[in-house]
């Protein structure tokens, strides 16, 4: 894969990203009754609350295998891909606040030396050890909140809720 196409920079721009954007489409979901947060609507997810469950839980385990013997290394909570690991919507709310933070923590931690790096993984999707560098892992890790954010803002506009502007450009400085 050769030398890093991503930045550090780049990493903690994506970080802010991530923050802005989950604080909007919480604060939109927040205008939803519970049920209908917890509705099945048919997505990949089902819900709106269980997409962002599962926005939590790959946060975690990227994070988790990004920080792994380092001082920014935490326990999260393990759950099966799908399976819900807050039920509460306030419960999940705190979370998501605290997995911004780590996020934040992590990515002003990043240099061209860990995205060079190469990462090792046992993958349970393909149930295989994985071999990637730190950027591809990092850009993935991106790409997937912004694949199911928009799963929840169509999920949020199909109850009549705009979440408001996502694009990067117009992120506030």
């Amino acid at each position: 894969m050769g030398r890093a196409v991503i930045s550090a920079d780049y990493v903690q721009l994506m970080a802010r990203y991530n923050r802005w954007m989950n604080e909007m489409l919480y604060t939109a979901a927040d205008r939803l009754p519970d049920e209908i947060r917890k509705a099945d609507r048919g997505a990949f997810f089902r819900s709106i609350h269980s997409t962002l469950n599962h926005l939590i839980w790959g946060d975690a385990m990227w994070l988790g295998r990004f920080t792994k013997g380092t001082p920014l290394a935490k326990d999260y909570p393990q759950a099966a891909v799908g399976q819900d690991i807050y039920e509460s919507w306030e419960s999940l709310k705190a979370a998501r606040r605290n997995m911004n933070d780590d996020i934040d923590a992590w990515s002003a931690s990043i240099t061209s030396t860990w995205l060079q790096s190469d990462f090792t993984w046992y993958s349970g999707i393909t149930k295989s050890t994985r071999v990637k560098p730190g950027w591809v892992l990092a850009s993935h890790f991106f790409n997937h909140q912004t694949h199911h954010r928009s799963q929840v803002g169509t999920l949020l506009m199909q109850q009549g809720i705009d979440p408001g502007v996502t694009d990067l450009a117009m992120m506030p400085d």
